[in-house]
């Protein structure tokens, strides 16, 4: 029942508290309004109080969110920056390999070619005394015309020269009395021999020369060949 279908009540009983908290409850209830605080009554729509509570949910995970995105970009700028820092020290070792590179291929550069002129300088002292013995040869023939003294010096001279060969490392081909081998011989003609010496070896033209295991130049030789026998024999 309403209250204001009660009978006509007394002052005192507008002041209890029983009363009021009757008022409060029928108006919280059935009339959807509320006072402000002069006294008077405002339309409280129901669904702007759900509006808020929703607003303050979403508020709170719009918040949980962004929170959430700024970790995150923290994490991808600390990332950044331990990338770039890697990157700088990646280039620095790069720089400092190049450099080293560079620096060793000029030192092992300048130790070939030290050696290279060491070599020429050894072959060119080794050389010297070859041009002793041609100057002495010619002084000699000089002051004796004879054949003999002649040919002494120039055999002398040549002695010299292949000592200054071998002590560079050059070697000379064996050739007579040993087997025809086309990898250090060049035939230049064939003698009739017994069958004994066929395929060897019985003159030598000019001396072949190997350095190390490169042949220099092949010697020029003479094969023999072994006579045909007779239908005699």
């Amino acid at each position: 029942m309403s209250w204001f279908n009660k009978k006509k009540m007394n002052e005192q009983d507008f002041n209890s508290e029983e009363f009021i908290d009757e008022i409060e409850n029928e108006f919280a209830v059935n009339d959807k309004h509320r006072f402000n605080e002069e006294g008077q009554r405002i339309d409280v729509d129901p669904s702007s109080e759900k509006g808020e509570k929703s607003a303050k949910v979403k508020s709170s995970e719009v918040t949980k969110l962004e929170n959430e995105l700024k970790d995150v970009w923290t994490r991808c700028n600390v990332a950044e920056t331990k990338l770039v820092e890697v990157q700088k020290r990646f280039d620095e070792a790069k720089n400092n390999l190049e450099k080293e590179t560079a620096e060793m291929r000029q030192r092992l550069t300048k130790t070939l070619e030290d050696r290279a002129k060491q070599g020429q300088f050894n072959f060119l002292m080794a050389l010297l005394p070859v041009l002793d013995n041609l100057n002495l040869a010619v002084s000699a023939s000089e002051k004796d015309f004879s054949f003999e003294h002649l040919l002494v010096g120039v055999k002398g001279t040549a002695r010299s020269f292949e000592q200054a060969l071998m002590n560079v490392g050059v070697e000379a081909v064996p050739s007579i009395g040993s087997e025809f081998n086309p990898e250090f011989h060049e035939a230049i003609d064939m003698t009739e021999i017994d069958a004994e010496g066929d395929g060897k070896i019985t003159a030598e033209y000019s001396r072949g020369y190997k350095f190390g295991d490169k042949l220099l130049r092949p010697a020029r030789v003479q094969v023999g060949k072994a006579r045909a026998q007779s239908a005699g024999e």
